[in-house]
């Protein structure tokens, strides 16, 4: 079994314990793309790719020191490192103290079954929300860039990313939702359906231009509608837990947050 398939297993078998997965979507990418160095002993993995790494041990290879060699052979990398705890693991967190690492982020993920009722989508005069088509491309990239112009992670996606993720089997160019008025692209939802009962709101972005105007909510409910519609049974959705504004506009919505649901990014300086 190649490198990328076994850390393919162990993450696997990690998630079936800890409800969540060890690889976010950037380094599944990186994995798959053979733009990571992945180092695969006893059980776990480590994986480093632009300065993020990505470590797990399965579940019946843990407490016999293995996350901590993993973390000792990534020690001489050169630079920083940031990781995340999917589901704020308290040997990640002990690991993170006893090796200097400091908690710099906790991301939430927030909830929501479509068996709640939405409000009827209401549109203002001369807004319209609409599926993506090819030509919406530089304005989806110009948009992002804008209202994610401090994301460390969104903020960064160009053509060549935008196409990367249009390319994986669950894009679905009608779950991209764009607004546009007179003057062009004002913002846009991006939804996924991971499966047959799971949807997420996965990117939602407004331009500065257009904020203020409550298209965010709008845009959320739009999105909300055509997941409910696909009959999924759920809707999630990731967001800074110190962003106030917007989990207010999430929680309105009907999501909710339950602790097991945080994520933990954890920096080690250079």
């Amino acid at each position: 079994m190649d490198d990328a398939a076994e850390v393919t297993r162990i993450a696997d078998a990690a998630e079936a314990v800890d409800g969540a997965s060890p690889l976010d979507e950037a380094a599944r990418i990186a994995l798959a793309d053979g733009a990571a160095t992945v180092i695969v002993e006893r059980g776990g993995f480590a994986l480093l790719h632009d300065g993020d790494l990505s470590l797990a041990v399965q579940p019946d290879s843990r407490g016999r020191g293995v996350g901590t060699a993993l973390l000792e052979g990534v020690a001489s990398y050169d630079g920083e490192l940031v990781a995340w705890s999917h589901g704020d693991h308290p040997a990640a967190a002990r690991l993170a103290t006893t090796y200097g690492w400091e908690r710099v982020r906790d991301l939430w993920v927030m909830r929501r079954p479509t068996s709640l009722p939405l409000s009827p989508l209401e549109l203002p005069d001369g807004l319209t929300i609409r599926s993506y088509d090819d030509s919406d491309a530089d304005a989806i990239v110009a948009v992002n860039a804008a209202a994610f112009a401090s994301h460390p992670e969104q903020g960064a996606m160009d053509r060549g990313n935008l196409a990367r993720r249009m390319a994986e089997p669950w894009f679905d160019p009608a779950g991209l939702l764009v607004a546009e008025d007179g003057s062009g692209v004002l913002g846009f939802h991006w939804t996924k359906q991971h499966d047959e009962r799971l949807g997420e709101v996965y990117v939602v972005g407004v331009s500065p231009q257009a904020q203020g105007r409550g298209l965010g909510k709008l845009l959320t409910l739009a999105g909300l509608h055509h997941l409910a519609g696909l009959g999924v049974e759920e809707v999630l959705l990731y967001v800074e837990s110190d962003n106030g504004p917007a989990v207010a506009v999430y929680s309105r919505l009907g999501f909710a947050h339950a602790d097991a649901d945080t994520h933990v990014q954890y920096r080690r300086g250079a």
